[in-house]
């Protein structure tokens, strides 16, 4: 599973997915946020001599420049909104980049491998722009990511030599 954000982050997350075997990553599915129109088309270009995958909207948790506050909400209905596409499609792998739209999607898979439903893989690419900070989301998957990937060293925490993260 590929989630897609708007903009910056699918154009990151396609260059990655160009390098991805697709015999040995199939079916794959690309989740989008409701208000991006952009990926769908991005999406359909890089597949368009496949038909082994699947695209799903769901509801985006944070819109750009929204309070944090009133994005609470959103987040809340889209993780909920996100439970039965994990459950139907219950992927190996889920494969994030940036945008706050893999936040209930990676919560909902980490709580799947707390319970036993699933053994999921969640690897979060930090985008390749975040030269000095994490990303909200960086600083929120931190915790529950098996594997996270960042552009630059000293992005990682002091002290945590045993983290699973990998540098590029």
């Amino acid at each position: 599973m590929i989630v897609l954000g708007s903009g910056g982050h699918t154009a990151e997350m396609i260059r990655i997915v160009n390098y991805l075997s697709f015999e040995n990553y199939s079916p794959r599915i690309y989740v989008y946020a409701d208000t991006d129109s952009m990926s769908i088309e991005k999406v359909k270009y890089l597949e368009k001599n496949n038909i082994d995958y699947k695209i799903i909207k769901i509801r985006r948790s944070r819109e750009v420049h929204q309070s944090y506050y009133t994005s609470i909400y959103n987040t809340i209905y889209a993780t909920l909104e996100s439970v039965p596409h994990l459950w139907r499609e219950c992927p190996e792998l889920l494969l994030c980049n940036g945008p706050g739209t893999c936040v209930p999607l990676c919560i909902i898979v980490f709580l799947f491998k707390v319970f036993c439903i699933t053994q999921s893989t969640i690897i979060f690419v930090e985008s390749f722009c975040r030269v000095k900070t994490l990303s909200l989301t960086g600083k929120i998957l931190y915790y529950i990511a098996d594997y996270q990937i960042m552009q630059w060293p000293y992005l990682q925490k002091p002290n945590n030599e045993n983290d699973k993260i990998f540098y590029i």
